[in-house]
């Protein structure tokens, strides 16, 4: 049986999470967010995707790798290399995937 503070903190969690999803609808003025904030906002994403791929690309179970043989270096070098050169996500990825392939189920890296 569920006690009363589990159904407090749970519609208290439910209020606080309307509230704060629904704060920009309940007022009737439109919002503007400062110019910084639309600045820092513009490197949010690419933020977050290197906060996601980098720890990927140089590590292995949680530690740093130890050795120039790993095919994810090579295959992100490749891949940042094309997209510098001519631009583009596909063909970033197809890039550094023939980089990747190769070195990993040829040569085992």
């Amino acid at each position: 049986m569920t006690d009363v503070w589990t159904l407090a903190v749970i519609v208290g969690l439910a209020l606080v999470t309307v509230l704060t999803r629904g704060f920009f609808l309940i007022s009737s003025q439109p919002w503007s967010l400062p110019p910084w904030a639309l600045r820092a906002l513009q490197y949010a994403p690419i933020a977050a995707l290197s906060a996601v791929v980098v720890p990927e690309v140089v590590m292995t179970q949680g530690e740093l790798i130890d050795t120039w043989r790993d095919a994810r270096l090579f295959a992100a070098v490749a891949g940042a290399a094309w997209y510098f050169w001519r631009g583009g996500v596909l063909g970033t990825i197809l890039a550094g995937m023939a980089v990747y392939l190769p070195l990993r189920l040829g040569l085992g890296w």
